[in-house]
């Protein structure tokens, strides 16, 4: 239904038009999309903030809650082994100090000097690439509340299909497998 109402009042000075239209609410497609609401998408540069605030945070405001652990393991298991990595390279390294200074330490007679340099050199190495994963992980939390909110934004419904499609061929009686791309209006 379309409603047109036109007024006009005469006067030396103005001529005023008013239209009023009447959404058409028949019909299914319109009654969907008049529950998007742009107001109430998520912002991807609040979410963004929220994870590099706190990892995590981001994730709850998008409302993918679930995902928090996996952050928090992501995060923290290199976090841990940064920790741990730290603490047996500065006991090498205290003991091959020891070693030097002349002194007895916890690896006499078990470790070689070449032996306590390469034990330091190796934690190290590890330590390092722990905190280039922690780093690497914690930027990937941001990017990942970013770009669910980004998605979050988009309508998926079930007019848009991707099936796989077996049709009988009714004059030869063979099979025809395919894929098929269905939009309904």
């Amino acid at each position: 239904m379309f409603t047109v109402q036109l007024s006009a009042q005469q006067d030396s000075l103005s001529v005023e038009n008013s239209r009023t239209i009447q959404p058409i609410s028949e019909s299914k497609n319109f009654e969907r999309e008049k529950d998007y609401k742009p107001y109430n998408a998520l912002a991807p540069a609040k979410a963004a903030f929220y994870s590099a605030i706190l990892p995590g945070l981001g994730q709850i405001y998008n409302g993918q809650i679930w995902k928090v652990p996996i952050a928090y393991a992501a995060i923290g298991i290199p976090v841990y082994l940064y920790i741990d990595n730290n603490k047996q390279y500065n006991r090498y390294r205290t003991a091959y100090k020891q070693r030097l200074a002349g002194k007895e330490d916890e690896f006499a007679g078990r470790i070689s000097d070449e032996g306590l340099r390469n034990a330091q050199e190796l934690y190290q190495r590890n330590k390092e690439l722990s905190l280039l994963f922690a780093v690497g992980l914690y930027a990937l939390n941001i990017i990942d509340a970013n770009v669910s909110a980004h998605l979050q934004q988009f309508n998926v419904n079930e007019d848009l299909s991707f099936k796989p499609n077996y049709k009988l061929d009714e004059f030869t009686g063979k099979s025809n497998y395919g894929f098929s791309l269905n939009y309904k209006f």
